[in-house]
């Protein structure tokens, strides 16, 4: 982590929303559903919500069923993991390698070719649609749940 992240935000996006603070500097988690993002279908990135970090990319989002915006495959300086044990289970959680966000959790169980599942909160994410003609760029936002 090489930036330090506070309520007032670090990146294009800030400040942060009290729910968006919630989430990325006090691990919380979005209810299932919550998140507009889930049926985002166009072509775009996502990136930190509170940072601007390059994430994942739309090509590597999926519908998991979850109730959280899902990926199979992250960027790959955009995101660390580390081990999680709060809430009776050992998870792996991943923050933003940038800023150390919290982002959601990411589980063994997901499609080819990776047979991951980035189960992400979408008020984390920042979602920023491709536009013709452009290179994909940054921009909007996302919600997770208990997997998240």
């Amino acid at each position: 982590m090489t930036k330090e992240c506070s309520s007032g935000g670090c990146g294009p996006r800030a400040p942060l929303t009290a729910e968006q603070e919630q989430i990325l500097l006090g691990h919380g988690t979005e209810y299932p559903g919550s998140s507009p993002l889930n049926g985002e279908k166009r072509q775009g990135t996502y990136h930190c919500a509170a940072c601007g970090t390059l994430l994942f990319r739309s090509t590597a989002k999926y519908e998991s069923g979850s109730g959280w915006p899902s990926f199979w495959a992250a960027e790959p300086e955009g995101v660390a993991t580390r081990r999680d044990t709060s809430h009776g289970m050992v998870r792996q959680e991943v923050h933003c390698a940038e800023c150390g966000g919290h982002l959601g959790h990411v589980f063994p169980d997901g499609p080819p070719p990776t047979g991951l599942r980035y189960c992400m909160n979408g008020l984390a994410l920042d979602f920023r649609p491709e536009v013709p003609g452009k290179a994909a760029s940054s921009s909007s936002v996302e919600q997770g749940g208990w997997c998240a």
